[in-house]
């Protein structure tokens, strides 16, 4: 099993979608890392030798950003901009959503589940 930034791969996944278990890592940066390699994508995980995941790793450790430092990064610009009471950083200290999407019907992943608010009640006619 494959192991690299602390995430063993899946065994039966391709090369190139195994890496994007790696948080930071997504397709396109999965396929520059096997471009300077020169690993074949259509690798199975299971049958990396250990001198191509060492590429690998190497690889990634030198270029790129990956998991706890990248997730430390994220974690970091968010306090930022909540600590300077910015419109974005009170949108991420109310749970709303930051990016400029309507909020009066769906908006439902970023606020949570809906609470019924007692006697209010639809007027039809």
């Amino acid at each position: 099993m494959a192991r690299i930034a602390g995430v063993n791969l899946p065994n039966n996944k391709r090369v190139d979608i195994g890496l994007t278990y790696v948080y930071g890592i997504g397709r396109y940066i999965a396929k520059c890392i096997l471009d300077k390699t020169g690993i074949d994508a259509a690798k199975r995980c299971v049958d990396l030798t250990e001198q191509e995941v060492a590429k690998i790793r190497e690889v990634i450790d030198a270029d790129y950003k990956v998991e706890g430092e990248l997730r430390r990064i994220v974690t970091m610009n968010i306090k930022r901009v909540t600590d300077l009471g910015c419109y974005r950083g009170l949108r991420h200290r109310k749970g709303l959503p930051v990016r400029g999407q309507r909020t009066h019907t769906n908006a439902r992943t970023r606020k949570g589940k809906a609470i019924p608010i007692a006697g209010k009640k639809i007027a039809t006619r």
